[in-house]
C-alpha cells in the first residue's frame, strides 16, 4: 500500500483540504454579511466555526487512533464538515439565525481533520528516515492555503457573489476525499487499542502531552505563540487602512507573511536536519516578537519587512511543532495528540483575535506591542516546563 501510495497525492490532498479550509471562514463570513446585512452575524460565523474546534480535536483524534482504516474515518469527517458548511449556506436568510449558528459550531467541531487529523496520517506515507522532509513539505501545505485560501475567497467573491466562494470552498475540500479515502492502513493494530474505551484514550493522550516534557513545551509555546498571531490578526485592517491607505491592502500584509512563511520551509525541507526542531520552536518565538515590535514603527517599508519575519518566524515553528509530535507521540495516540494540538492552537488564535479587538480601537501600536510580549512570553513558557522525574519514567528525555 505504501508503495502506491505517493508522498505527492498525500500533499495534493493536504493542500485541497485545508485551501478550501483557510477559504471556508472568510467565504461564510461574506456570504453571511452579504445575506443577512449584519457584521454580528457575519463574524458569529466564523466565530462559531472556529470556536468548536477545542471540544472536536480530542475526540476526532481518539476516533481516528482506534481506526484500522484512518483515512476512510478521515474522509468521513470531510464530507460532514462540507454538507455543513453547505447548510450554514442554505439555511442563511431562510432559517433563525440561531440554527445556522448551531449548525457553523456543530460543524467547526470536524475542523481538526483537516489540520492535525491529516498530519498524523503521515508516518503510515512516508518512511521514518524520510519523514522530517517530508514533514517540512507538510507544512508548507498550510502556507500554501493560508495563501491561497483567503485571496481566493475575496476574488471569487468579489466576482461572482459571496455564496458562490462558499460553494468553491466546499468544492476544495471534496476534492481532497480521494486521497483522504485511499490513505494506508495501519501496519498492524497496535496492542491494548481497542480494549480501552474512548475516553480511557482521551486520558491516555492528555497525560502524554502533559508528561513528556518535549511535548508539553511545543505545545505551550506554539499555543502561545497562536494567541500572538490572533492579535495580529486583529490589527491587520488597521494597520492596511493607516499604514499602506486602506483597510482592504491589509490583504497584503497577510500574503506576505503566508510567502515568506512558504519561503523559510522550502530552505526547511532541503535541510530538515539542521537545527533541532525544540531549538526552532522558542527561536521563531522570539523571532515573531521583533517582527510585531518592528511593526509598531509605522513605516510601510518597515511594516512590509516586519510581516516577512513574522512568516519566517511562523512557518519552521509549524513544521518543527510536526516534527516533536511525530517523535514524542505514541502510534496508538497519534491522532489523538495532533488533533488536540490543533485544536488548543486554533482555540489560541481565537483568543488573541477576541483579545486585541478592543485594544485595537483603542491603541494600534498598544496592540501591537501586546501582540510581541506575548510572543515572549510563548519563548519563555517553552523554558517553564523543566525535565521532570516523568521524563525518565516515559522514557522521554528533553532535548
Amino acid at each position: 500500500m505504501k508503495r502506491r501510495y505517493s508522498l505527492r497525492f498525500y500533499l495534493a490532498g493536504a493542500v485541497a483540504a485545508r485551501a478550501g479550509d483557510e477559504m471556508s471562514g472568510p467565504a461564510l463570513m461574506l456570504a453571511g454579511f452579504a445575506l443577512t446585512g449584519s457584521t454580528i452575524a457575519a463574524s458569529s460565523l466564523l466565530a462559531g466555526i472556529t470556536i468548536s474546534a477545542a471540544v472536536g480535536g480530542p475526540m476526532l483524534g481518539a476516533l481516528l487512533d482506534r481506526a484500522g482504516r484512518p483515512g476512510r474515518l478521515l474522509a468521513g469527517a470531510l464530507v460532514l464538515y462540507a454538507a455543513g458548511l453547505g447548510m450554514v449556506l442554505g439555511g442563511l436568510g431562510r432559517w433563525p439565525f440561531a440554527v445556522t449558528i448551531l449548525i457553523a459550531v456543530m460543524t467547526g467541531l470536524l475542523g481538526p481533520a483537516l489540520s492535525g487529523g491529516w498530519t498524523a496520517q503521515l508516518p503510515c506515507v512516508v518512511l521514518g528516515d524520510h519523514l522530517p522532509r517530508a514533514n517540512a513539505l507538510d507544512a508548507m501545505t498550510f502556507n500554501v492555503a493560508s495563501l491561497a485560501g483567503p485571496a481566493l475567497a475575496g476574488g471569487v467573491a468579489g466576482a461572482l457573489g459571496a455564496p458562490t466562494a462558499v460553494v468553491v470552498s466546499v468544492v476544495l475540500i471534496a476534492l481532497a476525499l480521494p486521497a483522504a479515502w485511499m490513505l494506508p492502513a495501519r501496519p498492524g493494530r497496535v496492542q491494548g487499542t481497542q480494549a480501552t474505551s474512548v475516553i480511557s484514550d482521551l486520558v491516555s493522550g492528555v497525560r502524554v502531552i502533559v508528561r513528556r516534557p518535549s511535548l508539553a513545551r511545543a505545545t505551550l509555546a506554539s499555543t502561545v505563540s497562536c494567541i500572538a498571531q490572533g492579535m495580529l490578526m486583529a490589527c491587520i485592517p488597521l494597520l492596511g487602512e493607516r499604514v499602506l491607505g486602506g483597510a482592504s491592502r491589509g490583504a497584503v500584509l497577510l500574503s506576505c507573511v503566508a510567502i515568506s512563511a512558504l519561503v523559510a520551509n522550502v530552505v526547511l525541507a532541503r535541510f530538515p536536519r539542521s537545527v533541532a526542531p525544540d531549538t526552532i520552536i522558542w527561536a521563531s518565538a522570539l523571532v515573531q516578537a521583533a517582527a510585531l515590535a518592528l511593526a509598531m514603527w509605522g513605516q510601510p517599508v518597515v511594516l512590509i519587512v516586519a510581516v516577512l519575519l513574522v512568516g519566517i518566524g511562523e512557518g519552521p515553528q509549524l513544521a518543527a511543532l510536526f516534527a516533536v509530535r511525530h517523535r514524542e507521540a505514541p502510534d496508538h495516540l497519534r491522532g489523538q495528540i495532533f488533533t488536540t494540538g490543533a485544536s488548543l492552537k486554533i482555540t489560541g488564535f481565537a483568543l488573541g483575535a477576541a483579545v486585541a479587538g478592543p485594544v485595537v480601537t483603542w491603541s494600534l501600536p498598544g496592540a501591537l506591542a501586546l501582540a510581541a510580549s506575548v510572543a515572549v512570553l510563548a519563548a519563555l513558557a517553552f523554558f517553564a516546563i523543566p525535565c521532570s522525574t516523568f521524563a525518565a519514567r516515559d522514557h522521554a528525555p528533553c532535548r
